[in-house]
């Protein structure tokens, strides 16, 4: 397996992933409303890395460097638990400069274990009813 840096050929593969990902996952959100564009307005001005292996790409995660901040991370639902997520965090860990940022959903639950299992402190929980998240730091 291994990490780089999306370009545009890649984005069909990377829009299944995050619309597939989401829908399977995200148990708390109207999965109707999800299309295949969110993942290109969702990642406007960000740097994109991926992981693959034999051509077929794995996974993503999406950064936003002026803040240091990881704006999504996502692999395909066909590869959960086989160490992709782990690489993709390693990878966008190494590209940044701590104090690192992100934000998890509080009502996901796997991705907050996986998170606190990494080394990220939970900061404060902000949203509002139905829409909360975790602010989470990584020094």
């Amino acid at each position: 397996m291994r990490i780089r840096v999306a370009n545009e050929s890649d984005y069909a593969q990377l829009r299944n992933i995050y619309l597939e990902s989401r829908r399977k996952n995200f148990h708390w959100a109207d999965i109707e409303e999800m299309t295949l564009e969110d993942f290109d307005n969702h990642t406007v001005d960000e740097y994109i890395i991926l992981a693959e292996e034999d051509n077929h790409i794995l996974g993503f995660a999406s950064l936003y460097l002026p803040d240091n901040f990881i704006h999504n991370l996502f692999v395909h639902p066909d590869f959960f638990g086989k160490g992709v997520g782990g690489l993709l965090l390693d990878a966008s860990i190494e590209k940044m400069n701590k104090p690192l940022r992100l934000k998890c959903v509080s009502d996901n639950q796997k991705a907050m274990k996986f998170y606190e299992n990494k080394g990220w402190k939970k900061v404060v929980e902000e949203g509002h009813s139905g829409e909360k998240y975790w602010v989470m730091i990584y020094e």
